[in-house]
């Protein structure tokens, strides 16, 4: 029988999230805690991979097991054991077949930039202390909603056949002193949305032109966009499943 968890995670000290020789990740060191729980090596299956450094706020993931687990029981079981800056939100029993990556229609993520300085958002927001246009930014980001091909904004060795995502948002907005970029698709290309942020605050900041946003997207082409903005600032924030 099959299990849907939910979890949140500081990746500051993690080289992502998926498994990865001679390095630390959120998968191991979840995996190693459900195995220990269920006296069995367990494999979780995520709704997709985080470099190093990104966060997540819920994060999904599936596993099996041979006979019905006590959801609660094992929620603060695994907390217990798991270390802080990584917490099981809910465990939530699902059909046989549901998948946490496959099964996901919708995925949002949140970039985060400080606007002003905070102890509090050393290594969980970017660090800019320079006025950007939002309205630039917000005009550009429209640009991009809708299903098209984003391959400018993908790292060139990826392991996909296609850079065809379907967009559904894309906004910045003011939150307190921050700016924060929310995005959701269908599905997102490997380092694409620290590729978008990188290029909006370069048009933001008047190092790029805003009419020239449309033909970086048409490029299909990675070397056209930006820098990728810094990981710290990344969110997972979670997945849209009809379970």
């Amino acid at each position: 029988m099959r299990y849907f968890l939910f979890f949140a995670y500081d990746g500051g000290r993690y080289s992502g999230w998926q498994r990865q020789p001679n390095s630390i990740t959120v998968q191991e060191v979840m995996e190693k805690s459900i195995s220990t729980i269920l006296r069995c090596e367990t494999v979780l299956t995520g709704a997709g991979r985080t470099d190093a450094g990104v966060h997540a706020l819920d994060m999904a993931a599936h596993f099996d097991v041979r006979e019905a687990i006590d959801e609660e029981q094992m929620t603060r079981r695994m907390n217990s054991l798991l270390p802080p800056d990584i917490a099981v939100n809910r465990i939530t029993r699902v059909r046989d077949d549901a998948h946490a990556r496959f099964d996901a229609l919708w995925r949002r993520y949140e970039y985060r930039i400080a606007t002003r300085k905070s102890p509090f958002a050393v290594g969980r927001a970017a660090r800019l202390f320079y006025p950007l246009d939002v309205e630039a930014m917000n005009r550009c980001s429209a640009k991009l909603i809708g299903r098209r091909d984003f391959t400018s904004f993908s790292k060139v060795h990826t392991d996909v056949n296609n850079f065809v995502c379907e967009i559904r948002t894309a906004e910045w907005q003011t939150r307190d002193n921050e700016l924060v970029f929310t995005i959701e698709a269908n599905r997102f290309l490997r380092g694409m949305v620290r590729a978008i942020v990188g290029t909006l605050v370069e048009i933001g900041a008047g190092r790029r032109q805003e009419a020239d946003f449309e033909a970086v997207i048409e490029a299909h082409d990675r070397c056209r966009a930006g820098e990728a903005a810094e990981a710290c600032g990344l969110y997972f924030v979670k997945a849209e499943y009809n379970l």
